[in-house]
C-alpha cells in the first residue's frame, strides 16, 4: 500500500470518529448530556472534566500513532533513522508516566468530591421532599409519605424542590434512572439506597430502568413531571379526591410479573414500603436511610409532628421498638 493512501484511510477514519462523537449530542434526546437539575449539572461537569482529561492521553497517543505509521513505513527510499539497539530515554519514562499519574490524581479529586457532594441535599435552602420507589416485574411504583398518595409508571414532583428518593425492590435487581434529573441508582431487594435527584424548572423527562431484570424490562420506563410548587399541590388534591385507594388486593396484583399503565391512587396501605424491605431485609438495619430528612420550617411543632410520624413509621417495622432500634 502507497503511503499517500494510507495517509488518506487513516484521515479518513480519524473524521468518522470525531464524526460520531460531535453529532451524537446534536439533538436534545441525548439525555445524559442534557441537564435539567443541579445534580446531573454536577455529574455532567463531571463527564467533561473526565473527557477533557482521557483527552490530554488519548489524542497525543493517536497523533504519535499515525505519524509513526506514516514516518517510519517500509518504503523504498524512506530515510527515516533506524536504531535497533535504542533501549531506554529518562526523559521519555517521565513523560508517559509522569502525565497519566497527574491525569488520574486530579481526575481521582474531582470524582471524590462530587461524590461526597451528591450525597447530600443539593439545595440546602429547601426542604427535601420524600418519595419512597419500589421496583415490581415490570414497572415502577412511586409511594409519597408526606403526601399519602401512590403512583405506577408516573412521578409528579414540584420544580425546584430536592427530592430524596428511597429505592427498593419486590423483583429481581433493578436500577432507577432518569438521565436529565441525575446519575441511576439501584434498586435491590431488602435493601434501600438513597438519591437525591432535583429539576430547575418545570418540563417532563423521561425514566428508565437501566438493569436487565427480565423480559419486559426494556418496557419500564416511567414519565416524571415537574411543576410549579403550588400546581403539585393541586395535582396531590386532585389525586386524593378523583382516585380509589390502594388496597393491599390491588398491591398484591401489582407485583404479579407484567406489564401495567399509569396508575394514580388517592392513599396506600401504611408503612407499605417499610413492609416491603423488612420482608427481605433478613434484620439489617435500614434506620440510616429510611430516616426521613428534617424540614426546615420556623414552626418547631411542625418538626416533632414530623418526627413522630417518622418514628411511627419505623416502628411499624418489624423488629423496631418505638425508638427506632432494633431489638
Amino acid at each position: 500500500m502507497s503511503g499517500g493512501k494510507m495517509l488518506r484511510q487513516i484521515q479518513f477514519w480519524i473524521l468518522a470518529a470525531l464524526a460520531t462523537v460531535l453529532l451524537s449530542g446534536c439533538g436534545s434526546e441525548y439525555l445524559v448530556l442534557n441537564p435539567k437539575g443541579p445534580v446531573a449539572e454536577t455529574q455532567y461537569n463531571l463527564i467533561i472534566i473526565s473527557t477533557i482529561l482521557c483527552a490530554v492521553i488519548i489524542i497525543p497517543v493517536l497523533a504519535l500513532t499515525a505519524f509513526i505509521v506514516y514516518r517510519y513505513r517500509d518504503t523504498p527510499g524512506n530515510k527515516a533513522p533506524y536504531k535497533p539497539e535504542w533501549a531506554h530515554n529518562t526523559a521519555l519514562e517521565v513523560i508517559w508516566w509522569g502525565i497519566p499519574v497527574v491525569i488520574i490524581a486530579i481526575l481521582g479529586y474531582f470524582t471524590v468530591r462530587d461524590v461526597y457532594v451528591l450525597k447530600e441535599s443539593p439545595n440546602k435552602e429547601v426542604a427535601p421532599m420524600t418519595i419512597q420507589v419500589t421496583a415490581l416485574d415490570w414497572k415502577w411504583m412511586f409511594t409519597y409519605p408526606d403526601q399519602n398518595i401512590a403512583t405506577v409508571n408516573y412521578l409528579e414532583i414540584p420544580a425546584g424542590v430536592p427530592i430524596h428518593f428511597q429505592v427498593s425492590a419486590e423483583a429481581p435487581m433493578n436500577s432507577f434512572w432518569v438521565p436529565e434529573l441525575g446519575g441511576q441508582i439501584y434498586a435491590m431487594a431488602g435493601m434501600a439506597t438513597e438519591l437525591y435527584l432535583q429539576a430547575d424548572k418545570p418540563g417532563e423527562f423521561q425514566g428508565f430502568s437501566s438493569n436487565f431484570s427480565g423480559k419486559d424490562f426494556a418496557h419500564m420506563q416511567f414519565k416524571v413531571v415537574a411543576k410549579p410548587q403550588d400546581e403539585f399541590n393541586k395535582w396531590v388534591d386532585e389525586v386524593k379526591g378523583t382516585t380509589p385507594a390502594m388496597s393491599k388486593e390491588d398491591y398484591n396484583e401489582l407485583k404479579k410479573p407484567g406489564l401495567t399503565e399509569k396508575k394514580l391512587y388517592s392513599a396506600f396501605p401504611e408503612g407499605l414500603f417499610e413492609e416491603i424491605l423488612a420482608r427481605y431485609s433478613h434484620g439489617h438495619d435500614m434506620h440510616h436511610v429510611m430516616q426521613k430528612q428534617p424540614a426546615e420550617a420556623d414552626d418547631k411543632s411542625t418538626e416533632t409532628s414530623s418526627e413522630t410520624h417518622q418514628m411511627s413509621d419505623m416502628s411499624s417495622m418489624p423488629g423496631m421498638d418505638h425508638s427506632g432500634m432494633k431489638h
